[in-house]
């Protein structure tokens, strides 16, 4: 893909917004509070590209991929798709435009329909979207299954005669069986034995250089992040703290939670010493989510300003972006 391509972007999300509401009594339900899984974030996805989205546990990882496909209904914000707001569109439009956006789930075993064969799995969405049927379904069927590394005759099979691994590429053969121009990775190798994750992602980077595919790809493995993306953004209880192409982020990160998270990742050598950042406390509560800063409670670096004052979000270098204050000197610089 030429350079100019790949800079062309595919997704912009902008001030993207997620409150789930708490309510109280049975009859007459009262809103009482609101988790806020993800509250107002943006970013850009390239055509080509892959932008891993890391974090911890419950940061928002997952519900924002959700929404990008509107399996959940953001609450605010946008999501443009080729130039179309997504959250925009009725039902109908929706429907076409999911040829483009795909999903692979996290549980290879809980996202396939287990009374269905494999080749119905993988065929539905052609007899959905009315892309082939009879013969023509049965032979799109059975070349998605040789492209993900599996046998035409497994067509004939139900899901639970398969291994995990096997499952996923089921998923990813599901995935790519409409043409998608973008796929939402929701951590598609975290349930996976740690060699059947390499072959996994290795088949997933093979297919987005043969079928020039763009992804979100969604993990808390920085690892794995590191081996397949090209940019990555760090989100901690529902914002995003930095932002940066791969080498720049793992060689010279800028903020304490993203330097933290990298601090975390095994080294094989026993012989090289790292300095391992341990952070103090718990995540806070999405329901109360801290002031200021969010990530102020467990930050080793915290000034009073960061429990008063949110961040701003700043280009601390070229195409390297990050909300703190130690970054700002606290006069106020000019945001990206």
């Amino acid at each position: 893909m030429s350079a100019a391509r790949k800079s062309e972007k595919l997704l912009e999300v902008r001030d993207l917004v997620k409150h789930f509401p708490i309510t109280k009594g049975i009859i007459f339900s009262k809103q009482v509070g609101a988790v806020q899984a993800v509250d107002g974030i943006s970013f850009d996805v390239n055509r080509g590209e892959t932008l891993g989205l890391v974090g911890e546990s419950g940061c928002g990882k997952s519900t924002t991929g959700r929404m990008i496909l509107r399996l959940i209904e953001a609450t605010s914000g946008s999501i443009d798709f080729e130039g179309r707001n997504i959250l925009e569109l009725g039902k109908d439009q929706m429907r076409e435009l999911r040829k483009d956006i795909q999903i692979i789930f996290q549980d290879p075993y809980a996202s396939l329909n287990p009374r269905m064969t494999v080749g119905d799995i993988i065929g539905e969405p052609l007899y959905i979207h009315k892309l082939a049927k009879g013969k023509e379904r049965e032979k799109r069927v059975r070349e998605l299954l040789e492209v993900v590394g599996l046998s035409a005759f497994h067509a004939r099979r139900f899901p639970h005669e398969f291994s995990g691994g096997q499952r996923q590429r089921i998923g990813v053969a599901r995935a790519l069986a409409v043409n998608p121009k973008l796929i939402v990775c929701d951590e598609p190798v975290s349930a996976l034995d740690v060699s059947i994750q390499a072959q996994v992602v290795n088949l997933l980077q093979d297919l987005q250089e043969e079928f020039d595919l763009t992804y979100l790809f969604i993990a808390h493995d920085l690892s794995v992040v590191k081996h397949i993306s090209d940019r990555v953004a760090v989100m901690y209880l529902g914002k995003i703290m930095e932002l940066a192409h791969k080498k720049a982020l793992y060689d010279s990160p800028q903020h304490p939670y993203t330097q933290a998270l990298l601090s975390a990742i095994p080294v094989a050598d026993p012989t090289v010493k790292k300095e391992r950042v341990i952070l103090k406390g718990d995540v806070p509560s999405p329901i109360n989510p801290p002031t200021g800063c969010r990530f102020h409670t467990r930050c080793p670096k915290a000034m009073d300003i960061c429990k008063v004052k949110e961040p701003k979000w700043l280009e601390v270098a070229e195409n390297h972006f990050a909300a703190c204050h130690l970054l700002t000197g606290m006069n106020g610089e000019k945001s990206a």
